[in-house]
């Protein structure tokens, strides 16, 4: 015996109508009750919600990919970088060696690249060391809680 068609479809595949719809209905019954409006309320800002995870996931999937290609391209810009570091090394030691000896010119050159690593390590561990981490975002999860308890005036 096929399935009586005119049956209400179970609960979970009932969609509520927009809030839109609500509103006519409602304006043609009567006044809302609270309920109504609680519920209204609660829809509209879980659907705020979601949107916004959505907008957030697609803005950080675009940044991501477009970082990704970015950093990609200049880790081949370095890696170029590096040979002509490496080839400009090996002239200019094989140009000091004629002049005083291969050995000397190679400690030269080693010496040279020793002073640049010293800079760029002291240079880099100043960086690091001005790192806040997510100072604003902190602050402002923070006072969360207390915005939606009504409290804004304990975030001062």
């Amino acid at each position: 015996m096929p399935p009586d068609l005119r049956a209400d479809p179970p609960s979970d595949l009932r969609a509520d109508p927009p809030p839109d719809l609500r509103a006519d209905e409602r304006a043609v019954g009567g006044t809302p009750s609270l309920g109504e409006l609680l519920s209204d309320i609660s829809a509209d800002v879980s659907a705020l919600f979601q949107q916004e995870v959505a907008l957030a996931k697609a803005e950080l999937r675009d940044t991501t990919q477009r970082a990704a290609r970015g950093s990609g391209m200049l880790a081949g810009a370095a890696m170029g970088a590096h040979f002509v570091l490496l080839f400009l090394s090996v002239a200019l030691w094989w140009g000091l060696g004629s002049a005083m000896g291969r050995g000397w010119s190679a400690l030269v050159v080693a010496g040279i690249w020793a002073v640049v690593a010293a800079i760029l390590a002291w240079r880099g561990r100043a960086e690091l060391k001005r790192v806040r981490g997510l100072p604003d975002t902190t602050d402002t999860v923070k006072k969360i809680p207390h915005a939606l308890q009504g409290h804004e005036e304990k975030n001062s």
